[in-house]
């Protein structure tokens, strides 16, 4: 068997995984293997298909790494309403604590809620952004 035809199982085999992965690393390292392929069709020795997929892969993946490291992250699922019914929701605060929480009461129950990062903690109804642990993040209505 051709040395350019194993590369091109190699390939189909990172596509293959990378489709079973949802990550696009293994697209990368199989863009390697498709440089591999090439300079085994071009008559490379077998040391250089391997330095030129190990190369082109390599860079790939890099680059790869630096668009979704500069992307801003998604948004927490903690603070969908779809998955978390209190998010939306109106509380009121009649007072906060030293440390920057307030007990309320809600749903029935005794609730700890913490106010979000860089807002000035008054009391008055907030509204419920993002359930953090067993704590209610709030911002001020």
């Amino acid at each position: 068997m051709a040395e350019s035809t194993l590369w091109w199982i190699a390939t189909g085999v990172l596509v293959a995984l990378e489709l079973a992965s949802g990550t696009f690393y293994l697209l990368m390292l199989a863009i390697g293997g498709v440089a591999g392929a090439l300079a085994a069709h071009a008559g490379a020795p077998l040391p250089i298909q391997l330095a030129v997929a190990a190369v082109i892969g390599g860079v790939a993946a890099f680059a790869c790494y630096l668009v979704r490291r500069r992307r801003p992250g998604d948004p927490s699922p903690r603070a969908e309403r779809s998955v978390n019914l209190d998010v939306g929701e109106t509380v009121q605060i009649d007072g906060w604590n030293a440390d920057g929480t307030a007990q309320i009461r809600y749903r029935g129950a005794q609730w700890t809620a913490i106010a979000r990062p860089g807002t000035e903690p008054r009391p008055g109804p907030h509204r419920v952004a993002e359930l953090v642990g067993s704590r209610l993040l709030v911002d001020p209505v």
